[in-house]
């Protein structure tokens, strides 16, 4: 047994990191596309308030599609917002330390927190979820969205594009770690 190989520590190295590099160009893709939706968001919110107050027209679509948009902006957003180091973080002690010590702390923080509360979502929301693809659930008002249902999936796409995006910053903090030079 022993200590490993130089050769198997720069083969794992490689291979985390084309793993990571792939996660983070899907994220990145995903939502640098859907940040578009907030300029739709925006648009469609002005069409609504035109409606209802320049000629009296209210359109119940239209208001739930502003939950459409804003769920598929924080679901596709939220792994690209984590690639990007873009969640608050209560930084007491994290800014003074070293490459390599920021690592033990972003590996920990995943291992511990991302990736038991995204598996914990995708458990305690497949059921929900389940149901409502299995009745088509629609809107409860008459002239709504009849998709609910593709809206709660975003209940579990959310954090499984989390628990990707963990994994490809898990990938980084070792290969943080394992690297020689830092």
């Amino acid at each position: 047994m022993g200590a490993p190989k130089i050769n198997d520590t720069a083969t794992r190295l490689n291979s985390m990191q084309k793993l990571s590099l792939f996660i983070d160009r899907l994220s990145n893709r995903l939502g640098r596309t859907f940040s578009w939706l907030t300029l739709l968001m925006v648009l469609v919110m002005a069409t609504i308030v035109v409606l209802r107050y320049v000629f009296q027209i209210g359109s119940i679509a239209l208001q739930e599609s502003i939950i459409y948009i804003n769920a598929l902006i924080f679901t596709f957003g939220a792994a690209y917002t984590l690639k990007e180091q873009g969640h608050v973080r209560v930084d007491i002690f994290y800014s003074r330390l070293d490459g390599k010590k920021r690592a033990w702390v972003d590996l920990f923080g995943a291992l511990l927190f991302l990736v038991p509360s995204s598996c914990f979502i995708i458990w305690i929301s497949w059921d929900y979820v389940a149901v409502s693809w299995r009745i088509q659930e629609g809107s409860a008002e008459s002239s709504g969205l009849p998709y609910v249902y593709l809206l709660k999936t975003a209940l579990l796409v959310l954090p499984a594009l989390l628990l990707l995006q963990g994994i490809s910053e898990i990938a980084k903090s070792m290969a943080m770690i394992w690297r020689r030079d830092s």
